[in-house]
């Protein structure tokens, strides 16, 4: 008994904590035969009952953090029963920190901590230990394995996650409300002592808000708090460790709240009568002003509707609230008329949108006010008896028809009459013209709906006596389908016929369009345009038809291509028809029908000609042809060229020859007879400077009387040179031959004139036209400068 006793209190003694010194033991491990340890205890059957001592007396080593000395921290010994003092056993240490932060006496088997310990950073250590012979290096016992654990000290202040905290609660809130919990954090070791426990406390923020000491929840601490009065609340927050206690550390949070707004504040008008004015010509749905109801909330709870609850503009008048500027727009809905009425009377009601049931108490959330609306008298434009015009017209009337008529009348007084035109922006073709009278709109053009199916016109009323005062109003123009187009193919079709194709074989399906738009529906009917022994259509009667075959076997050799005209028509009133030709071709087939070549390729492949070298033949026939046309142009030029060329400049045609002749008895030059006898007869000669290219009948001009003065034969011959239809277009030289009567003139030398003392009046010559302007001027100025000399 007494043995047990020990025994208990041995065991007792291992787990209790031994900060600074644990002593573990060790025996050798049990040899065959068995050991006992303690006393003897007989069970029921009175057998002895042998208990086994353990290898191991083991405990758990318990260490301090954050050590301060300057001599390594000592935390315990190891020790085996078979370590007799004499050095041969040697004790290993491993596992965590083995070696480097614990290091073990391989002798003693004291274990120490070579640095300071954060249980932060790690709670607890496992490792190792084993008791070897030092000569043999073979162990004596098992190898064990022990905990270290680091005692906490209160080395860490609360934290919180956040330095700032935003928060918000509703004004007016009752007092304890939660606005936000905050949550400091302790780094040390709640499980020992209270260096973890944290108590919260308020430190800035008071009267208005407290803290919950053990959860950390802020709540409201004053009632009716309002947001018109103050918004921002800056709340600081304390967490200290130690449950509060002195000596705890702490740390410190700043918490913003933020009231937010609630419906409780009604809108109120800042005035209790308000006046607007409006010109009588504004058009429905113009803004005549804005009315506003002030409300000190925000956002929602300060949104407003506004309404007309009486007055005598109740129909004449809208209001619509604005939503970003909570504002009542009030805006015409009926046209204005001041010779009708000139003043208005409404009571507009601004009521709240959102109104909170906690806060009826403090209603009612509206207000009313009167508002005044004068009429203003303007010039008013012409007014369209509607808004707008809708006129449907087929598109085979004739030019001239009238389409429909638009109307307008003055609104004034004075009833002024009305002049309308359309605006040509909107009709740049032209292909309408409207009445300015009466406002009936006719065509001037031929209509097509194919082209165009709608037309929107604008037509201008302007008043006579104001034609800056203008309104418009749109004029839609429909165009009605007649059936004028006949149907065509739909696509181009490239068809084939097989050489070996049977009768009643389908080549080809066709179909149509057709640019009208019947209301009906398109439906066309197919048809050959003559029988072909060839080629049959067959219609599938939906807008389809088929192409077969008649008979069997075709040959590209005999005949290599097929024309077959088809019949289209349509169904509409007049039925309109159209005549498509198809072309087909026959062609090489396989036996699945698949084209393997045609008629033009099968020709030209025996001549051993490529499709490269046709084009190339091709080109070179077209280059010669380019060239003989030039060289025929060129050859046409050469003979419009003309007989005579001169080295001097040649104006108006006229020849100069460089010839002064030998006066008037040279009888050589010419014939001076002819200038004597008015009535020789001249055939009319050919230019000689320039090949005619038609020849003119000779025309045999009369000759003058012998008492005719040659100013009036000089007219008499230019006038019949004017009115010749065969004369040339360009400028000649007609030779008049003829001087007058009585020409015998002495001398024509100019030298000769001018020594004459007789007067001459030349003025006449202006009156011949531009041509004779330069004579005019070296005559007419000759006698001007005799008279001033």
């Amino acid at each position: 008994m007494k043995t047990q006793q020990v025994l208990l209190l041995l065991l007792l003694w291992m787990w209790l904590p031994h900060p600074c010194h644990t002593e573990m033991l060790f025996r050798r491990t049990p040899d065959l035969r068995p050991k006992t340890f303690g006393g003897r205890t007989s069970g029921n059957d009175g057998k002895a009952i042998h208990r086994q001592k353990r290898g191991w007396m083991w405990n758990q080593f318990f260490l301090l953090e954050e050590y301060t000395g300057s001599d390594y921290q000592y935390v315990g010994k190891l020790h085996s029963d078979q370590d007799k003092g004499d050095g041969s056993l040697k004790y290993i240490l491993s596992g965590d920190g083995a070696g480097t932060l614990f290091i073990i006496d391989e002798k003693t088997g004291d274990i120490h901590a070579t640095r300071r310990i954060d249980r932060e950073e790690k709670a607890f250590y496992t490792l190792r230990a084993q008791a070897i012979n030092r000569r043999t290096l073979r162990p004596v016992e098992p190898e064990s394995e022990f905990v270290i654990k680091i005692h906490d000290i209160n080395d860490n202040e609360p934290t919180f996650p956040e330095e700032i905290y935003t928060a918000s609660v509703p004004e007016m809130s009752v007092v304890g409300t939660s606005v936000v919990q905050v949550t400091a954090t302790d780094a040390d070791d709640p499980s020992y002592g209270n260096s973890a426990r944290v108590i919260y406390s308020i430190l800035q923020g008071q009267p208005y808000f407290s803290v919950e000491p053990e959860t950390g929840i802020i709540r409201t601490a004053l009632p009716n708090m309002n947001r018109e009065n103050r918004e921002q609340y800056q709340v600081v927050i304390q967490a200290k460790d130690m449950g509060g206690q002195m000596g705890g550390l702490s740390g410190t949070t700043t918490v913003n709240i933020t009231l937010t707004d609630v419906n409780d504040n009604p809108p109120r008008f800042p005035q209790s009568t308000i006046h607007l004015r409006i010109p009588e010509s504004s058009p429905v749905g113009t803004a005549i002003g804005s009315i506003k109801a002030t409300d000190a909330d925000t956002g929602k709870n300060a949104e407003v509707e506004y309404r007309i609850i009486d007055g005598d503009g109740t129909d004449m008048f809208d209001i619509a609230t604005q939503q970003d500027t909570q504002e009542g727009i009030i805006t015409v809905r009926k046209p204005l008329d001041y010779e009708t009425r000139r003043l208005y009377t409404l009571k507009v009601e601004a009521e709240n949108t959102h109104v909170d049931p906690r806060f009826y108490y403090l209603g009612p959330f509206k207000d009313t006010t009167i508002v005044k609306i004068s009429v203003e008298d303007v010039d008013e434009p012409p007014v369209f008896s509607r808004s707008s015009y809708l006129f449907e017209v087929h598109e085979d009337i004739e030019l001239g028809t009238i389409i429909g008529t638009v109307m307008a009348r003055d609104p004034d007084s004075a009833s002024s009459p009305i002049r309308f035109s359309l605006d040509r922006h909107t009709d740049l073709d032209r292909i309408f013209n409207i009445h300015s009278g009466n406002g009936s709109i006719y065509t001037s053009k031929t209509l097509d709906r194919e082209i165009s199916q709608w037309h929107n016109l604008s037509v201008i009323a302007a008043e006579i006596n104001n034609p800056k005062d203008t309104t418009r109003v749109p004029v839609y123009v429909r165009i009605l389908d007649v059936n004028d187009n006949a149907p065509q193919f739909a696509v181009f079709y490239d068809t084939f016929v097989c050489e070996n194709a049977r009768a009643g074989q389908l080549i080809q399906t066709i179909s149509a369009v057709d640019k009208d738009d019947p209301l009906g529906g398109q439906k066309f009917f197919f048809s050959l345009a003559a029988v072909n022994p060839n080629f049959t259509v067959q219609d599938n009667e939906d807008n389809t038809a088929r192409i077969l075959t008649r008979r069997n076997g075709f040959s590209r050799h005999e005949i290599s291509t097929y024309l077959l005209p088809v019949v289209i028509s349509d169904n509409d009133y007049p039925i309109q028809s159209s005549t498509g030709t198809l072309t087909i071709r026959v062609c090489a087939c396989d036996s699945r029908g698949n084209m393997q070549s045609c008629s033009a390729e099968a020709l030209l492949l025996p001549a051993g000609l490529s499709t490269g070298a046709l084009v190339a033949i091709l080109l070179c026939i077209i280059i010669l042809l380019v060239i003989v046309v030039l060289f025929a142009a060129l050859k046409r030029q050469r003979k419009k060229e003309p007989l005579i060329l001169s080295k001097e400049d040649i104006r108006d045609n006229i020849v100069s020859y460089n010839d002064e002749g030998g006066g008037e008895e040279d009888t050589q030059a010419f014939d001076i007879g002819t200038l004597r006898n008015p009535a020789a007869i001249e055939d009319k000669k050919l230019r000689r400077d320039i090949m005619p290219e038609t020849l003119f009948v000779p025309r045999r001009t009369p000759s003058a009387p012998d008492n005719t003065d040659v100013r009036d034969f000089i007219n008499q011959r230019l006038k019949e040179h004017d009115t010749d239809p065969s004369a040339p277009p360009y400028d000649s030289l007609a030779t008049y031959a003829y001087e007058g009567n009585d020409s015998i003139a002495e001398s024509l030398s100019s030298l000769e004139s001018g020594t004459t003392e007789g007067d001459q009046n030349y003025d006449y010559l202006r009156e011949w036209g531009p041509r004779f302007n330069k004579l005019a001027e070296m005559y007419g100025g000759g006698e001007s400068d005799k008279d001033t000399s």
